[in-house]
């Protein structure tokens, strides 16, 4: 099999991604670090518990929306649990599995947070975007987690 090299225009889009892919993670961990002491990481696990109804969900559903292995997870819901942000539970449907629920404090914490978080993303990736990108970047960003994740194991975070 012959490789297909890139071509210049590709390894410019392709380095451009990479150079995004390195940088932004940082960023947005020094904003929610200095702002809320949260991780991007712990910032996720909130914000996706305070989109769920009744902002609960199975540790399983959890950790697929959050891309982490559930031992990863179980640590990181540990040390919220810990700070009071996250509470634990046996599953009322299933007495195999755990839920996690936010508490009223991780409820507030989100809640304060979550500007900054925004002004962040507003500041770094969106501003930075005439809205003709943004479409644009929604779709390329579609294609690529097609590519990424053909089975959808992810739709719940990045299908809005």
């Amino acid at each position: 099999m012959s490789t297909r090299w890139l071509d210049d225009a590709e390894m410019t889009a392709w380095l451009r991604l990479v150079g995004v892919a390195e940088l932004l993670p940082g960023v947005l961990d020094s904003q929610l670090r200095l702002d809320a002491g949260l991780t991007h990481y712990e910032y996720q696990v909130l914000a996706m518990l305070s989109e769920a109804p009744k902002r609960t969900l199975r540790m399983t559903a959890l950790a697929q929306r959050t891309n982490a292995t559930l031992p990863r997870l179980s640590h990181v819901v540990k040390r919220l649990e810990d700070r009071g942000l996250i509470e634990r539970f046996p599953c009322p449907d299933d007495a195999r599995a755990t839920n996690a629920r936010l508490t009223p404090a991780g409820w507030q914490k989100i809640k304060a947070t979550a500007p900054g978080h925004v002004a962040t993303v507003r500041q770094h990736v969106i501003d930075a975007l005439t809205p003709e990108q943004v479409t644009q970047l929604a779709d390329i960003a579609g294609a690529i987690l097609e590519s990424l994740d053909p089975d959808g194991n992810l739709s719940a975070v990045y299908r809005r």
